[in-house]
């Protein structure tokens, strides 16, 4: 503690290791929100929680800048739930276990929640500042971002009367983003009627672990495994070559996280245990072969298990497993202008197969929303096939681009002034809010920007140290050089 604490900027980091106090899990934002508005009316702000659940916390413009266009510092309350297999953390009543690792800050065996607590704690060290000079300031802090932005979606015209939001939830210091993909939540599902195990077969829990994951769009074009895939490849020859039978299936947790582990029961033939165990053995080999340079080592285990109580139909199953095996995942398409930028991409995110459910669950991404038609008709075609009902929920434009914007014109020569370098002007493959609260409030100028993280939605999630004082001190700079209304 002492030594986050000790981290420069103070003002920053004191507000952050706060947060890691709190737990703040998507779907569990009661303690953050009581938190926040605490924070706010603390300092004798206009503080408020609005019908969809966000924090808004308004700070009047300092003596000489109310002249300047009103500025919305906007961030979301929530983290990703993510922890190592052999860690044991409850995200609904456990503080994040945060420390220093040289230039780094990460967490012991959990996500970071860095993504979005350093968005958050800068506008809370801006709103607590007596010494800075600034407009007037609106801080839109949002509910349940990671799980659909259900925040944003639910924000009213009128709740903020900001011209300018500067989103602080991106994860590249030096990169200014003006555009961002769309997205659609896909979700297939079936239900079946168990059948009874075969007698004389016995049961195997395989158990797929020590994947990277990661964030599906910062991340997806970076070649990383997908733990619902792998287990598809094996699950298939399994039951092909071997007569396995698949009672349950648990792959992944979040939408928008690379899924890291799986686990599936199957039965087989008692005298089939060691042609089992080999192919186990064969595809765990055969999975760090092929991703030697990207993964660290890849555990595929099996492990004698009690019977299920029943089991998938042998048609039903197949289906399943063919259309997870079919099913788009990763990069689909390149931006054709820009070759170096995802446009298209899906994330096979959730497998949850037993008790006579079976439901898939894919988050597909585009800032082109022909190709995003097209994907999610790709996916609800390859579902369907395999006799599910698919559902699209959720789904959001993309964040066109503004090249002409006054703010990113202010600040990429605001930056260039204090670092010695033009900042990188980008469009993300990530879904941030900005396309969101850009279509409800139109108008709205619109830059996103943080600084620097590191496997965002993993365990493996950390915020770079030395990144966190320029991004702070950027956004200082920013609130000054707002310009005039």
């Amino acid at each position: 503690m002492s030594t986050i604490l000790s981290l420069a900027p103070q003002n920053v980091w004191k507000h952050f290791y706060s947060l890691t106090r709190i737990p703040r899990p998507s779907g569990h934002m009661e303690k953050v929100t009581a938190f926040l508005i605490d924070f706010g009316k603390g300092l004798g702000l206009e503080s408020f929680v609005d019908e969809a659940g966000n924090v808004i916390i308004r700070k009047p413009a300092t003596p000489g800048m109310e002249n300047r266009k009103g500025v919305i510092l906007q961030a979301h309350m929530d983290m990703v739930p993510q922890k190592n297999n052999d860690t044991e953390h409850d995200f609904e009543k456990d503080p994040i276990e945060a420390y220093v690792d040289g230039d780094w800050v990460r967490a012991k065996g959990t996500t970071l929640g860095a993504d979005d607590g350093l968005g958050v704690a800068a506008i809370m060290a801006v709103l607590e500042a007596k010494d800075l000079k600034h407009g007037p300031i609106e801080a839109l802090i949002t509910k349940d971002e990671e799980t659909g932005m259900y925040g944003a979606f639910g924000l009213k015209p009128g709740t903020v009367n900001g011209e300018i939001l500067l989103n602080l939830d991106s994860e590249e210091e030096g990169e200014l983003y003006i555009g961002c993909a769309g997205g659609m939540d896909v979700t297939a599902t079936l239900e079946y009627k168990e059948v009874p195990v075969e007698a004389g077969d016995v049961a195997f829990m395989i158990t797929l672990k020590g994947l990277k994951g990661g964030h599906s769009g910062l991340e997806i074009n970076q070649g990383r495994a997908n733990a619902n895939k792998l287990m598809a490849r094996f699950l298939r020859e399994a039951v092909a070559d071997y007569e396995a039978r698949l009672a349950s299936w648990e792959g992944g947790n979040m939408r928008n996280a690379i899924p890291r582990e799986a686990k599936a029961v199957v039965t087989v033939p008692a005298g089939s245990e060691g042609e089992l165990m080999e192919l186990v053995e064969d595809y765990e080999r055969l999975f760090n072969e092929e991703y030697a340079t990207i993964e660290t080592p890849i555990s595929l285990k099996a492990e004698k298990v009690e019977l299920p109580s029943g089991e998938v139909p042998e048609e039903i199953q197949d289906n399943l497993i063919d259309a997870i095996c079919a099913c788009q995942n990763g990069v689909t398409r390149m931006i054709p202008t820009v070759p170096d930028t995802v446009e298209t991409s899906s994330n096979l995110a959730i497998v949850t197969i037993g008790g006579g459910k079976a439901e898939v669950k894919i988050l597909a991404r585009s800032s082109c929303d022909s190709m995003k038609d097209f994907l999610t008709a790709s996916l609800e075609s390859c579902f369907s096939m395999a006799g599910m009902k698919v559902e699209m929920s959720g789904g959001y434009s993309g964040w066109q681009p503004n090249v002409d914007s006054p703010i990113l014109r202010a600040m990429k020569e605001s930056y260039k002034r204090r670092f010695g370098k033009e900042p990188e002007v980008k469009v993300i493959h990530a879904g941030l809010e900005c396309g969101i609260i850009g279509a409800i409030i139109p108008g709205l100028d619109m830059i996103s920007f943080g600084p620097t993280l590191r496997s965002p939605h993993s365990p493996d999630e950390r915020a770079y140290i030395p990144d966190v004082r320029k991004f702070y001190d950027f956004l200082v700079a920013t609130l000054e050089e707002t310009p005039l209304k």
